[in-house]
């Protein structure tokens, strides 16, 4: 009988670390000699983090919506494409608004019940936003909960950012909610080599269900600039968002540099990497509640300050 491939489900709220940890676990396959592929779901209709995958590397992307509601049926029908290859394993990086249990449900349908196997769901948790999860909306902070509660592995993740007495603290917090998981403590998403491989799987009972659409209000808002800005005003933009917007990811071009960014914003953090592709200048915000209209009038004033 052939054996199985097995999937591997990455669960976390927005800017958590998933793609960092993707990165890893793809070169650490290729190393080992695996076969795998990767499936990315964003909830906007354009794709910032498959970038970041080997052009090697069998990759699906499904865009506006996310497969643990709006395009489950999509996650099933790319699971039928990718079982036509040779594979060993399939990772899905999940939205950061995706709940992992209704991601696994499809993974156990009868459909592929000779084909694929659920190996382990990994959850990353950001200690910072878990600090401030008050500043969440209820619906937000039962998400958080959900996707630690149905892991089978957490990383506890940017451990840098707290005192050992606040990651203590919050480790003691987290496994009142699920306490069978294994749990590594990191920095970067950085992990000891196949730690996430041969886990006991936990047992998965209720849970609440928190569709993006329905109960969330999560949306995503692309914007497309057409030249370079000021870094400077970009900047005094970005300090002065609104606290509702959790998450902003795209490419950047600034005046008196001739280099492509890759801006990565979670909870009030901004990352700039120096890109040496040509891509298109899209900037992704994920958020509650959008103020589509102001967020509009703010960039288009950046690009007509120009």
């Amino acid at each position: 009988m052939k054996k199985k491939v097995e999937v591997y489900v990455l669960s976390g709220f927005l800017g958590s670390g998933k793609t960092t940890l993707l990165k890893q676990i793809i070169e650490a396959e290729k190393e080992a000699g695996r076969q795998i592929a990767v499936i990315m779901n964003e909830l906007g209709k354009v794709s910032i983090d498959s970038d970041q995958v080997p052009n090697d590397t069998p990759l699906s992307e499904l865009y506006d919506g996310c497969i643990c509601c709006t395009i489950q049926d999509k996650l099933e029908s790319t699971f039928q494409e990718l079982l036509l290859k040779e594979l060993d394993a399939i990772y899905i990086e999940t939205t950061g608004a995706a709940h992992p249990i209704e991601v696994i449900d499809t993974i156990h349908s009868p459909v592929f019940a000779n084909k694929i196997e659920l190996a382990s769901c990994i959850t990353l948790l950001d200690v910072f936003s878990w600090k401030n999860r008050n500043n969440f909306s209820i619906q937000i902070q039962q998400l958080l909960k959900e996707q630690l509660k149905h892991a089978d592995l957490i990383l506890i993740n940017k451990t840098d950012l707290l005192s050992e007495s606040e990651v203590s603290s919050i480790l003691f917090e987290i496994q009142q909610i699920n306490n069978n998981a294994k749990y590594i403590l990191t920095t970067f998403a950085k992990i000891p080599s196949n730690s996430w491989k041969g886990l006991d799987s936990v047992e998965r009972k209720s849970h609440h269900s928190l569709h993006v659409q329905e109960k969330l209000n999560l949306r995503t808002f692309v914007y497309q600039f057409t030249h370079e800005i000021d870094l400077d005003e970009f900047e005094n933009w970005v300090r002065n968002l609104p606290d509702n917007i959790y998450r902003i990811k795209g490419y950047l071009k600034f005046e008196h540099t001739s280099s492509i960014y890759l801006f990565q914003y979670s909870y009030g953090t901004p990352l700039y990497i120096k890109e040496i592709v040509k891509v298109p200048l899209n900037l992704v915000l994920i958020g509650e509640n959008l103020n589509i209209e102001k967020l509009t009038k703010g960039l288009n004033n950046l690009e007509n300050k120009k």
